[in-house]
């Protein structure tokens, strides 16, 4: 069984969308399925295929809910420090070309974002910058061509 990193903040948001799933969501469309079904015949009731498959979906993703957190190794990034990049690092980047200061924190796989600035461990940039330090230099392939960035801060705890 391998072990999924996260942040505490990420385990948390999937412990919230799997008591949502099951709470929440289950109960709704238990419900669509039952008034659907008092529609009569259901060969050709759009509505209750269309609950079966929502049905369908919410039960699978229970079920990846489930495997995530059993398998979770949270790890609390406000006890980790050092200048060496690790999980949980939150790291300034300098694009060698523009200048673009660019923030990344480096997190499971289940909680990258990248809009909000989270990127996976097992992302090409993440897999360059572990074991960097402060004034290290990296290349990225990116869909664009191979990009340059210097590591210019390195910092834990959120």
């Amino acid at each position: 069984m391998n072990k999924v990193p996260m942040t505490l903040a990420g385990a948390a948001a999937l412990k919230e969308e799997l008591r949502w799933r099951q709470q929440e969501e289950r109960p709704r469309i238990i419900e669509a399925i039952a008034e659907a079904r008092a529609h009569g015949d259901l060969s050709e009731n759009a509505e209750y295929h269309a609950a079966k498959e929502a049905q369908s979906l919410n039960e699978g993703r229970i079920g990846e809910l489930e495997d995530f957190i059993a398998r979770a190794e949270v790890i609390d990034v406000t006890k980790l420090s050092g200048d060496t990049i690790k999980f949980g690092a939150t790291v300034m980047l300098v694009d060698e070309d523009t200048e673009e200061e660019k923030t990344y924190q480096i997190v499971g796989d289940q909680e990258a974002d990248v809009k909000a600035g989270r990127i996976s461990i097992s992302s090409p940039i993440a897999r360059a910058l572990i074991g960097k330090t402060v004034g290290d230099t990296i290349e990225v392939n990116a869909p664009g061509g191979a990009r340059g960035y210097e590591v210019v801060e390195v910092r834990y705890g959120g």
